[in-house]
């Protein structure tokens, strides 16, 4: 092969690769795009505002981005994503002794079978144990709202984050002792 044709296959190749790269990163701004206006558009419609500095509780106060957003309507991506782990998820953690959704569901089978033991023995305790259970079961649909909501919002944050920081370690979400109330 001569010189000059291994020139213009090359200088052809490199012409076909520039066309390639440039509508690959045409297809991917406007992905890109896309998405960024989508979830600014679902996460506007939701109305979701982060509290005021003078509405949080210490706790929240801790949080650098609740302090940052504060008083603000969340309409992105990285706000999601505080709102999801740093308020959500600190209340969560607060909420039913710090236990999930799946850890209540253990307490509340446990709870169920007091509740028929308590009723197939005519326990004069049944309405406490009714009502122990109640509570719990309230608790546990507060938890898997809760969850929801965070993992949806998460989810919203994801679909705008550039994909190398989706490879990177995510923060934890805050890990709170709750208070444990003595009766």
């Amino acid at each position: 092969m001569r010189r000059r044709t291994l020139d213009i296959l090359f200088s052809a190749g490199g012409v076909l690769l520039a066309g390639l790269l440039l509508a690959i990163g045409v297809v991917l701004t406007s992905n890109a795009s896309f998405a960024n206006n989508y979830v600014t558009t679902q996460l506007t419609q939701q109305q979701i505002t982060f509290p005021t500095v003078d509405k949080m509780s210490a706790e929240e106060k801790q949080q650098a981005c609740l302090v940052q957003y504060a008083g603000q309507q969340m309409t992105t991506g990285a706000q999601a994503e505080c709102y999801a782990n740093h308020y959500i998820a600190l209340h969560l953690a607060s909420m039913a002794g710090g236990k999930t959704y799946a850890q209540l569901g253990t307490d509340q089978f446990a709870l169920q079978a007091k509740v028929a033991a308590a009723q197939k023995s005519n326990d004069p305790n049944l309405a406490a144990v009714q009502k122990q259970y109640s509570d719990l079961v309230a608790s546990r649909d507060t938890v898997f709202k809760g969850e929801t909501l965070r993992g949806l919002l998460l989810t919203s944050h994801a679909l705008v984050t550039p994909k190398t920081e989706a490879f990177a370690v995510p923060e934890p979400a805050p890990a709170v002792k709750p208070e444990v109330v003595t009766a």
